[in-house]
């Protein structure tokens, strides 16, 4: 499995495995590279629940996943990361005593300030706070099994700006800038991930971020006029979806827990994060902030 690289797919880093009896959460999974993680994973035996706001396009990417892999398990949970009571929901309905790995994907740009149904900033909001409240939702699923995973989808743009600015979190209209909140938002993907791995690896727990490629062409800017069409002009340069998909499906499935255990990684390989995500004091204050926020909203 090491031997993948940048232009790696998710079809070709399962290839051979089998991971039948292994429940795995993927957020964001009704398009782009939350899609093809999802259909990678089943196709390898997995049983994925696809955590999707909209229920019409996640039934609709469960049918297609379907229609491409006859027989796989795969299935719809409604999951709103911009709601806390929606989050709350998916983790107290969801139908399995254990998981063996959640994969955060699901995130955005925005060209201009929007607020969560719990009243966030929206790109700091779903990106890290909805994944926050999730993965401590479903925490105890994952260490029932004593062997649970952790992949959080950040970016190279966690190094932009390179610190965690808290006297503007959580961004305001006042103070929000499309790139400062996307940055900063990755930025805590990491953070979060190098914590959770601190805090709960001597129990099992195994928890990772990672880098899927530059401007992959997903809905990501569904909200941003000028990301979309940045997009679409640099998409003949850039991954492919089942590219893009490659280093998520990477980290969820290595045998090797140690390989993964707080690590960052880029093209499926392990790569150096920026000093601030690798900032133990940071990521604590982050964690202690996080459980203030999603506890008063």
């Amino acid at each position: 499995m090491d031997e993948h690289g940048s232009r790696s797919t998710a079809d070709q880093v399962v290839a051979g495995a089998d991971l039948s009896g292994r429940v795995m959460v993927v957020t964001g999974a009704n398009t782009g590279i939350g899609y093809e993680t999802a259909r990678a994973l089943a196709s390898a035996g997995a049983r994925v629940i696809l955590g999707c706001r909209n229920p019409a396009t996640g039934q609709a990417a469960v049918d297609r996943i379907l229609t491409a892999h006859p027989g796989c398990q795969v299935e719809l949970g409604v999951l709103d990361l911009s709601s806390f009571d929606s989050v709350r929901a998916f983790g107290t309905g969801l139908d399995a005593d254990d998981l063996a790995v959640v994969i955060c994907n699901a995130g955005l740009s925005n060209g201009r300030y929007h607020e969560t149904a719990s009243g966030f900033e929206q790109v700091v909001g779903v990106s890290h706070l909805g994944h926050f409240l999730l993965v401590n939702e479903l925490l105890p699923r994952l260490l029932n099994g004593g062997a649970g995973r952790v992949v959080m989808v950040s970016s190279e743009s966690h190094r932009m700006p390179a610190r965690l600015d808290f006297s503007r979190l959580p961004l305001t209209r006042d103070n929000y800038g499309s790139l400062l909140a996307y940055g900063q938002a990755k930025l805590c993907n990491v953070l979060f991930a190098n914590e959770l791995q601190r805090r709960h690896g001597e129990a099992g727990l195994t928890a990772c971020a990672l880098h899927p490629g530059t401007l992959v062409t997903t809905e990501i800017a569904r909200d941003s006029l000028i990301g979309r069409v940045l997009m679409n002009l640099v998409s003949p340069f850039t991954k492919n979806t089942n590219q893009g998909a490659a280093t998520s499906v990477m980290c969820a499935i290595h045998p090797d827990p140690a390989h993964v255990a707080g690590r960052y990684f880029s093209n499926c390989q392990p790569k150096r994060s920026s000093r601030e995500a690798n900032d133990p004091v940071v990521a604590r204050r982050l964690w202690e902030l996080s459980e203030q926020w999603t506890a008063r909203a």
